[in-house]
């Protein structure tokens, strides 16, 4: 039986969509999470996938990391007529990031190790596919407390080995603060212990839009869960490769991997 886990108090506000606009951008920027309103009933079709289209004609897109200068949008209206949106793509400069002090085992570990990092990575991906019809990601992603430490598209160099980026926002705070939900969802994955990520939580809030979170020193839901907006899923901590208590905000589209500092606001 699937579990409700609310917030001590939730206004009408949190609750609430966010003001969406009714026509795609003319301009994004890498790693953008891109919300939009059509014609109910028209059909989307972005980077080889036909999108989820709401009710109310509300849509999600991810533009990647290192998307191009222009993506293409093709929007077919419920008549039949059908028209390609040219977004041009911001390209942006990345920082490199130094980070030593970290556990050796998770910087290059052993056979055994690697093996489990590749399971563990697969179930990750696998939680991200979700595509359902809840539109939680409309209201838009409450960032969680704390001081930003680590930037998304960093170039990582960990214990002086170059690492593939990063492609999230690390957010450092006090061992113990609580993380709420960024937005309502599905807990897709509750996983205390993985290599490299530690205390690790997924939130799935509908159309292949997902939250995920690492590090955590306690996780206070599971899999299945339903969860709203403010409702407590952990604890920051140290765990998996950490040098010091943080979380690790994540958010995709699907397997794409966002910025969440750009993603749309409550």
């Amino acid at each position: 039986m699937q579990r409700l886990i609310v917030a001590g108090l939730l206004s009408c506000a949190a609750v609430a969509h966010a003001q969406i606009p009714d026509a795609l951008p003319k301009e994004v920027q890498q790693g953008q999470l891109v919300v939009v309103r059509t014609t109910p009933g028209s059909k989307v079709t972005y980077a080889g996938r036909n999108v989820r289209v709401a009710a109310d004609g509300t849509f999600a897109i991810g533009i990647a990391y290192d998307a191009p200068k222009e993506v293409r949008v093709q929007v077919r209206a419920p008549g039949g007529k059908s028209k390609v949106e040219r977004i041009a793509v911001t390209q942006r400069t990345y920082e490199t990031e130094r980070v030593d002090g970290l556990p050796p085992e998770t910087v290059t570990p052993d056979a055994k190790t690697a093996r489990r990092i590749r399971a563990e990575a697969a179930r990750v991906e696998a939680a991200r596919q979700r595509n359902d019809d809840r539109t939680d990601f409309a209201g838009g992603l409450k960032k969680p407390p704390g001081r930003v430490s680590g930037v998304y598209g960093s170039a990582r160099i960990d214990n002086g080995q170059p690492r593939a980026p990063h492609l999230g926002l690390d957010i450092a705070a006090g061992a113990g603060t609580p993380i709420a939900a960024p937005a309502g969802g599905i807990v897709t994955l509750a996983e205390p212990d993985f290599v490299l990520s530690g205390g690790t939580v997924l939130v799935d809030h509908g159309h292949g839009v997902s939250s995920s979170f690492l590090h955590l020193s306690k996780i206070d839901v599971k899999a299945g869960d339903r969860v709203e907006r403010g409702a407590k899923i952990g604890e920051v901590g140290a765990t998996g490769r950490a040098t010091g208590p943080h979380i690790h905000w994540g958010v995709n589209w699907f397997g794409t991997r966002l910025d969440p500092a750009l993603a749309p606001s409550p």
